[in-house]
C-alpha cells in the first residue's frame, strides 16, 4: 500500500503574531494540505473502505462461526473490534505519507517557512484524524449492514467515538514517528506492520482467554485491548452485558491513560527527529 503525496501550495502564515497563534494557524494550514491531498486520491479511500469491509466480512461470515463469545454474538462482538483494530491498520498511510513527504522534499521546504516547526507534524496528525473519521464512519456503517445492533445510549456512542478518535490521534504519532525514521516509503511500509500484532494479541478478534496462557498476560495489557473494551462496553450497554471483568469507567480511564502515555513517548520523539533533519 503506497500514498500519493499531490503537492499543494501552503500560504505560510504571518509570523508577527505570538507563537501561539502560529503554532494554530500553521497546524491548521498543514491539516488542510493532506486533507485535500487524502481527497483528491479517491483510490486511497476505495482502497481503505474495500480492505477493511473484506477483512470485517471475513471475520464475520468465515472465522465467526469458529469462534465463541458467550453471551454475545460474534457480530456485536467483533465490530468494536474492527473500529479500533482499523487505527494500526490505517495507520500504515499515515508512516508512508510522512516518508513520502521527507522524501520529495516537502518538510525541507515547510522548515524554509515561516511556521513553527512543529505545527507541521501536529498539523498531520489532525488531518490524520479526519480520515480516521472517515474509515471510522464506513466501519460502524459497513456493521450496522452485516447485523451489528449497537445498544448503548446516544452519549455512550458518541463517547465511544471520541475514545476512537482520541486513540487515533495518539497513534498517529507513532507512524509519524515511524515515517520520519524510515528513510523511505518502502521502509514505513514495512516498519509500521510491527504493530500489527498489537492488534491480533488483543481482545479485538476473539476473547481473550481463548488464547494460550502464556500470551493472555501479554493480550490483557495490549492497549489495544483496553480501548476495545471500552468501545465494546460502551456500544453493548455496558460491561457486564458483553461479559467484562470491570466497569465501563476502568476501561475509559485505562484507555485515555494509554493515550497520554503513547502521546508522552511518541510526540517528542517525532519532533525531535523532525527538527534535527
Amino acid at each position: 500500500m503506497t500514498a500519493t503525496t499531490i503537492p499543494t501550495p501552503i500560504t505560510a502564515p504571518a509570523t508577527g503574531g505570538s507563537d501561539g497563534a502560529s503554532f494554530l494557524s500553521g497546524t491548521l494550514a498543514i491539516a488542510g494540505r493532506t486533507l485535500r491531498a487524502f481527497v483528491r486520491t479517491p483510490q486511497q479511500i476505495v482502497f481503505g473502505t474495500i480492505a477493511g469491509a473484506m477483512f470485517l466480512l471475513l471475520f464475520r461470515y468465515v472465522f465467526g462461526g469458529a469462534i465463541s463469545t458467550p453471551g454475545l454474538d460474534y457480530v456485536d462482538f467483533i465490530v468494536p473490534g474492527f473500529l479500533v483494530s482499523g487505527i494500526l491498520f490505517g495507520g500504515q498511510e499515515s508512516a508512508v505519507g510522512v516518508a513520502a513527504d521527507m522524501e520529495s522534499g516537502l518538510f525541507d521546504r515547510l522548515r524554509s517557512l515561516p511556521i513553527h516547526r512543529t505545527s507541521v507534524l501536529a498539523g498531520r496528525s489532525l488531518a490524520d484524524v479526519g480520515r480516521l473519521a472517515w474509515s471510522t464512519t464506513a466501519t460502524a456503517l459497513i456493521g450496522v449492514a452485516i447485523g451489528f445492533r449497537p445498544s448503548g445510549s446516544v452519549a455512550e456512542l458518541a463517547l465511544a467515538a471520541v475514545l476512537v478518535l482520541t486513540y487515533g490521534l495518539a497513534f498517529s504519532w507513532v507512524f509519524t514517528t515511524m515515517g520520519l525514521v524510515s528513510g523511505s516509503a518502502q521502509g514505513a511500509q514495512g516498519l509500521s506492520m510491527l504493530v500489527f500484532p498489537l492488534s491480533f494479541i488483543s481482545s479485538a478478534n476473539v476473547p481473550v482467554d481463548s488464547m494460550p496462557g502464556w500470551m493472555q498476560p501479554v493480550a490483557e495489557h495490549n492497549p489495544v485491548t483496553s480501548m476495545v473494551n471500552s468501545v465494546r462496553s460502551l456500544t453493548g450497554g455496558g460491561a457486564t452485558e458483553v461479559g467484562l471483568p470491570h466497569g465501563t469507567a476502568h476501561w475509559v480511564l485505562l484507555s485515555l491513560a494509554w493515550c497520554a502515555a503513547i502521546t508522552a513517548v511518541f510526540a517528542p520523539l517525532a519532533v525531535r527527529r523532525f527538527t534535527r533533519r
